[in-house]
């Protein structure tokens, strides 16, 4: 859940500082350029003249959805996950790819130089040390050429430089990430993942059959899909020290173009796995007023793999503590209790680590959690991860 039109807008400015030398228009190209520079100071209705956008749903293609979806102005591959190293230690993990298109397709020239683009890529990859006490984070941007960033379906492949996520085998992917010394003002230590992923349920459909609706207008919504139950095996990296690792994580795939409405200001998103095998994403839109958007929505699946959409009266998110960010001064909560009566499940939330605020080109909390409750009588826990702006 990524609110586009206000929270990205250092990544459009970021994008064409990075585009700008290989963005310049033909001369014979009047009408073009005016476009671009309309497009730039206009509304978000302006934004999204000639890109494609979601009004219905569709059958979604497997395997060619795992790849981008270049006529939409925007789209994710988000990975989280929890993990537990051989001695005890845990650990927490997002790594994410943002796709952001320049230009809709109709303003969009072919060049001969292998530096053209038309796409930016951005990357955040975060660690969380939960034994150690430590969050870290750091970005990236490049643009979608000369194999600097990219995504492509079969064989499923994303990356932007050397963090990537590739496949092996079908359902079947492996991650890297590394950060060096060319990032020493996120961390004083390096970092590293090299995780094998191996899908245990296939595409779960967020929404209806893939259909997210977020606001009330025509093309207010995104296709959306998880893989919810991902086996994880491999090494976590910190300073000097190798950890083998186990765990479980998530994969968000998201593609829209001005999905929210312009009175929705934030949202609060669950991503929960559960040791009987069940999994659980809900998240809630807020309004400008302070309340919760009716769009809000969610998923149960169950450990069959079998999913139960969840209206927004179906679910209940109550706040229980909170904790101030010193790095902002921004308060988030903290703590939580989620009801969903339509499954018989009461689950209580919590961080695992307090600061996992990333401070990038703009500020968010994003962080793992761990979670103990009741499912239909019987008691379960689980890990998570929560996203909050």
């Amino acid at each position: 859940m990524k609110r586009w039109s206000k929270v990205l807008l250092g990544f459009g400015l970021i994008a064409l500082l990075l585009a700008a030398p290989i963005l310049i228009l033909r001369r014979e190209e009047p009408q073009v350029q005016a476009r671009l520079v309309a497009l730039a100071d206009g509304t978000p209705d302006d934004e999204a003249a000639g890109y494609s956008r979601v009004f219905e749903p569709k059958d979604l293609d497997f395997p060619a959805e795992h790849g981008p979806h270049p006529d939409y102005q925007t789209e994710w591959w988000y990975y989280t996950g929890n993990l537990v190293a051989e001695g005890g230690q845990r650990f927490g993990y997002q790594l994410t790819f943002f796709r952001r298109a320049l230009a809709p397709p109709d303003l969009r020239l072919e060049r001969e130089s292998a530096w053209a683009v038309d796409q930016v890529y951005r990357a955040h990859f975060a660690l969380t040390d939960i034994s150690g006490e430590r969050f870290h984070a750091t970005e990236r941007f490049a643009r979608g050429a000369a194999g600097l960033a990219g995504a492509q379906a079969v064989p499923y492949h994303v990356w932007l430089e050397d963090w990537a996520v590739e496949e092996l085998e079908p359902g079947v992917t492996r991650m890297r990430a590394r950060t060096a010394s060319q990032d020493p003002d996120q961390s004083q230590e390096g970092l590293a993942l090299d995780l094998v992923l191996v899908d245990g349920k296939g595409p779960i459909l967020q929404g209806d059959r893939g259909y997210s609706p977020k606001g009330p207008q025509p093309g207010n919504a995104s296709y959306y899909y998880s893989l919810t139950r991902l086996e994880t095996s491999g090494t976590v990296q910190v300073g000097e020290a190798v950890y083998p690792v186990n765990g479980l994580s998530w994969m968000d795939h998201e593609w829209s173009t001005i999905a929210l409405a312009d009175d929705q200001v934030g949202w609060d998103w669950f991503s929960i796995q559960m040791d009987d095998g069940s999994e659980l994403m809900v998240f809630q839109l807020r309004k400008e007023d302070g309340s919760i958007d009716p769009f809000s929505s969610g998923t149960f699946v169950a450990p069959d793999g079998s999913t139960r959409h969840l209206g927004r009266d179906e679910f209940e998110i109550r706040v229980e503590d909170t904790w101030r960010s010193p790095h902002t001064g921004a308060t988030y909560p903290a703590r939580w209790t989620v009801t969903v009566a339509a499954v018989d499940l009461l689950l209580e939330i919590e961080p695992q680590l307090a600061d996992q605020e990333l401070t990038v080109s703009y500020a968010y909390w994003e962080g793992a959690v761990r979670v103990e409750g009741q499912r239909a009588g019987q008691a379960v826990q689980g890990v998570g991860y929560v996203e909050m702006t």
